[in-house]
């Protein structure tokens, strides 16, 4: 069972919301969504990928890179969705490490709901800054995570750092 810490700043995107149309994703609702970046937490568009911050962090920096069109497997992107994927990962990558100077750097994706994914229809790639010890007593113990800073202030700083 996972305890709760106080986190009052995540109300604002408890109550906000994006509208998921029929036959679309949570992620390319966000995408397509009117609101500005500073409330989506979009930290990058190009032309055919995106990235922005997981609401859901394991970490301070936890940012996801993911095509625009909703797609579930890596074999269903096209060529250049492909490409701009990975050069998307590479910019998360060294914008997390500029911003947050981790020791560390875990680059991942959850395909399939068997694999842990929790949005199984729209591929998205992890990339979670790591510091040695990171896994203190909250997380092996008490099954809690303690973020040490707001949402908004961690995408600041990955928008200031983005490539």
């Amino acid at each position: 069972m996972v305890e709760h810490l106080w986190a009052g700043w995540r109300m604002a995107y408890v109550t906000a919301g994006v509208d998921v149309a029929e036959g679309s994703t949570l992620f390319e609702a966000i995408v397509a969504s009117d609101l500005p970046d500073d409330e989506t937490f979009i930290v990058w568009r190009g032309d055919e990928c995106f990235a922005l911050m997981n609401l859901h962090p394991y970490t301070s920096g936890h940012v996801m890179v993911l095509p625009k069109r909703g797609v579930a497997e890596l074999g269903d992107l096209t060529e250049s969705e492909s490409a701009e994927l990975w050069d998307g990962v590479r910019a998360a990558v060294a914008a997390v490490t500029t911003a947050f100077g981790p020791h560390g750097v875990n680059v991942g994706a959850n395909l399939g709901r068997g694999a842990g994914a929790g949005i199984p229809d729209h591929l998205h790639m992890h990339i979670v800054p790591r510091w040695d010890g990171d896994t203190n007593f909250m997380t092996a113990i008490a099954n809690t995570r303690v973020m040490p800073e707001a949402l908004i202030e961690s995408w600041r700083r990955i928008v200031d750092a983005w490539p």
